[in-house]
C-alpha cells in the first residue's frame, strides 16, 4: 500500500517511517502543520522532517503554513481548553484533512499521522479525528505500541535532529510552562 504519513516532526517520525516500511508499505512524508506557533518553529521542524525523509530516502512534501488560518478555523473560542480537550481534536482533524485532500490528489492508498507515536496524544482521539478527517482513507497505526515512543527518541538522537519541548501551538506552550 502506498501511504502518505502526516508527520507532526521529524522524531516522532522516525519510529513510523521503518515500521510502515517493515509492514510493507510504500511511504512519502507531509509536512503540513499550521498550528505551530511561529513561522522559525515551522522551519526548524521542517528542516528535521527534511532530514529524517533523506536519512530515510523517501520523499516529503511541505504544506504552506498558515498559522492565522489556523487560529481561525481551529483555535478560536478554544484558546483555554486544556491540552487533549477539543482544541486538540479540532487541530488533529485539521492536519489529517490536510494530509488526506493531499493523499487523494497524488495517488495514495491512505493516510496516517505520526502523532499517536508520543505519549502526551491519546490514540483514540487521533483516530476519531483521523476517520472524522479522512473517512476510509485513514489507517489507524498506534505508533507508541512496540516501544514507538522510546524508539523515536533513540532514533532523533542519531540522526541529530531537532526535538521540539512542547506541541507546537501557543495554547501547549503555555500549558508546557
Amino acid at each position: 500500500m502506498r501511504i502518505l504519513l502526516h508527520t507532526c516532526c521529524g522524531p516522532c517520525a522516525s519510529a513510523c517511517v521503518p515500521r510502515l516500511e517493515k509492514e510493507g508499505h510504500s511511504v512519502a512524508l507531509l509536512f503540513s502543520n499550521s498550528n505551530i506557533d511561529t513561522f522559525d518553529e515551522f522551519e526548524r521542524r521542517r528542516a528535521a522532517a527534511e532530514k529524517l525523509a533523506a536519512a530515510e530516502n523517501v520523499e516529503i512534501a511541505v504544506g504552506e503554513y498558515r498559522h492565522e488560518e489556523w487560529l481561525k478555523e481551529v483555535a478560536a473560542g478554544l484558546e483555554n481548553e486544556p491540552e487533549k480537550g477539543e482544541r486538540c481534536r479540532r487541530c488533529y482533524r485539521y492536519n489529517i484533512a490536510m494530509a488526506a485532500r493531499y493523499a487523494a490528489g497524488h495517488g495514495f492508498d491512505a493516510v496516517t499521522t505520526s502523532l499517536t507515536v508520543s505519549p502526551h496524544k491519546p490514540s483514540a482521539l487521533v483516530f476519531e479525528a483521523g476517520r472524522d478527517a479522512a473517512g476510509r482513507m485513514f489507517a489507524e497505526f498506534d505508533f507508541k505500541k512496540r516501544g514507538g515512543f522510546a524508539e523515536s527518541t533513540r532514533r532523533a538522537r542519531e540522526l541529530g535532529l531537532y526535538r521540539q519541548s512542547y506541541c507546537g501551538c501557543e495554547f501547549s506552550k503555555r500549558e508546557e510552562r
